[in-house]
């Protein structure tokens, strides 16, 4: 189960009124940006019209006896989370999305996820908010728990719209609004390799711990290695820049190729140490942001086993991109990923829940940009102290002694202690 869930606030958009269930179930995938499988899926709703607010997923929990406590934290979560923006929602929509299992049919998905329809309904109704409609989707078909009439809501469940024949693809494909395909799809492109070059990854990724694990443990040492893989990440972007990009699929396998698994291991390893990775970080926009993004997908596909969570860096960094430059639904995915294989990194926490909230990411853009420009105000200061020519003093006509001492004036720089790096089980791990 994944205990971190998804929401986003509410987004103005053009006016869509939806009639009944079937077209709620239609505008699930372009309320959420892609079709999600295996979730739990609630919308507030707010007004008399029911306009749509704040939405929230998290996978369904696989072990029943979680999901009263899952149902109270959900619908918690929502209501307080639509009250700290603004609007306590009027009503609240829910969906149940999973595929049947082996040798199962849809209608035995439905009344198996009854129970966890029921407790979310309870959940929400104890907080006082009502639940306007509780839908199952499963294998094509969509089912209400809310509506006893059998004519319009048969036992057998009613067919799903055929694809872009609906109200509200018509008014998305109008908007430019986007599916990008499911949520197991878009996790694909971040998973580990599961083909013949992993176990090539796995020993690039053994030789490049056993070298620089060391030299990260080493204060000199860190520091050569945290230029080092700024370097090659750098060098690496340009390289795929200058590819070309085709579909998703085909660019990643492409985008896979152009990396060799000497390259990816030392900037896996390298990106455990938390200052190279917030500098990494600064990649955020503009012409930087595309290639950067597909070198952190690359790179998290690269987190071979038992290197898994070693890919909590570039999946946060991916995430990152995409949140910054307005990919809600791909940041999600990543951040969600990145919790997944290390529940407590940190930088992906916040970054989660600031999406979660629909936070501007313009403030940390803000940040990082004065990080970037503080730093080269410094360096265009050393070098402009270093290449200053020195004062020549005339000669005077009677010689004076000079003073005792030293007059060479000495500089004291605060130095930040750097974080401390300890050794996984297979590589470096480092603060986060």
């Amino acid at each position: 189960m994944n205990q971190h869930h998804e929401s986003t606030g509410p987004v103005d958009e053009q006016q869509i009124t939806l009639r009944g269930p079937a077209e709620l179930a239609d505008a699930l995938p372009y309320l959420m940006g892609f079709h999600p499988n295996d979730s739990v899926v609630m919308v507030a709703l707010h007004g008399g019209r029911g306009r749509f607010g704040g939405r929230l997923r998290l996978g369904i929990p696989q072990a029943p006896q979680e999901w009263a406590s899952v149902a109270e934290q959900l619908a918690e979560c929502l209501i307080k989370g639509s009250e700290r923006r603004g609007e306590r929602p009027d009503a609240i929509v829910i969906f149940l999305c999973q595929d049947p299992a082996e040798g199962e049919n849809g209608g035995q998905v439905m009344e198996r996820l009854r129970p966890l329809a029921q407790r979310l309904r309870t959940a929400c109704g104890a907080l006082d908010v009502p639940v306007l409609e509780a839908l199952c989707i499963s294998d094509g078909r969509y089912w209400s728990y809310c509506c006893p009439d059998k004519r319009c809501c048969p036992s057998e469940g009613n067919q799903m719209a055929l694809p872009g024949t609906s109200v509200m693809a018509a008014a998305a494909a109008y908007a430019g609004i986007q599916v990008r395909g499911t949520l197991r799809e878009m996790e694909a492109r971040l998973e580990p390799l599961n083909t013949g070059a992993a176990a090539d990854q796995l020993r690039a990724l053994d030789s490049a711990g056993a070298e620089l694990v060391p030299k990260i443990l080493d204060e000199a040492g860190r520091k050569d290695v945290a230029r080092e893989t700024l370097v090659l990440a750098r060098r690496l972007m340009k390289r795929l820049r200058e590819a070309s990009v085709a579909g998703p699929s085909a660019s990643d396998i492409n985008d896979d190729r152009l990396i060799s698994h000497d390259e990816a291991a030392a900037l896996i390893l390298g990106l455990q140490d938390r200052e190279t990775r917030d500098r990494a970080a600064e990649w955020m926009e503009g012409a930087e942001a595309d290639s950067a993004l597909r070198l952190w997908r690359a790179l998290a596909r690269r987190c071979v086993a038992p290197y898994e969570e070693h890919a909590a860096a570039p999946l946060t960094l991916a995430g990152w991109v995409s949140w910054s430059t307005g990919d809600e639904p791909g940041a999600r995915v990543a951040l969600g990923l990145a919790l997944r294989v290390d529940p407590g990194y940190t930088f992906a926490q916040l970054l989660h829940e600031a999406c979660n909230q629909g936070l501007d990411p313009e403030t940390l853009r803000r940040c990082l940009r004065g990080e970037r420009s503080a730093r080269t105000g410094r360096r265009l200061h050393r070098t402009d102290q270093n290449t200053r020519p020195r004062t020549v003093r005339p000669t005077a006509t009677r010689r004076r002694r000079a003073p005792s001492g030293s007059t060479r004036p000495e500089t004291a720089a605060a130095r930040r202690r750097p974080g401390q790096v300890s050794p996984g089980r297979r590589g470096s791990r480092s603060g986060r």
